[in-house]
C-alpha cells in the first residue's frame, strides 16, 4: 500500500471528469472519490467536472477540458 501523500505531492493539480449517466461507474462513485481525493491534498488543487447525458466515454467537451487543465498546469513544448 502507498503511505502518506506528502511534500510536493500535496499542491498537485487534479481535474476529475466524470459523466453523469455512466452506468459502469455510477456518478455517485466519482463524488465519492473526489472527496477523498480532497481529504489527501490540497482541496482547492481539485477539480471535478460532470458532462450532462454523457455515459462511460468521453466527449468533445470534457477533451476540452482536460486540454485547457493540460496547458493550464504543464509547461509549453518547444
Amino acid at each position: 500500500s502507498q503511505g502518506p501523500i506528502s511534500g510536493v505531492n500535496k499542491d498537485i493539480a487534479v481535474l476529475q471528469c466524470h459523466g453523469d449517466c455512466d452506468p459502469l461507474i455510477p456518478l455517485m462513485f466519482g463524488s465519492l472519490t473526489v472527496e477523498k481525493l480532497k481529504s489527501m491534498i490540497n482541496p482547492a488543487n481539485v477539480t471535478f467536472k460532470t458532462y450532462a447525458g454523457m455515459m462511460h466515454s468521453s466527449s468533445i467537451e470534457e477533451m476540452m477540458d482536460v486540454k485547457q487543465f493540460i496547458d493550464k498546469h504543464l509547461p509549453p513544448v518547444d
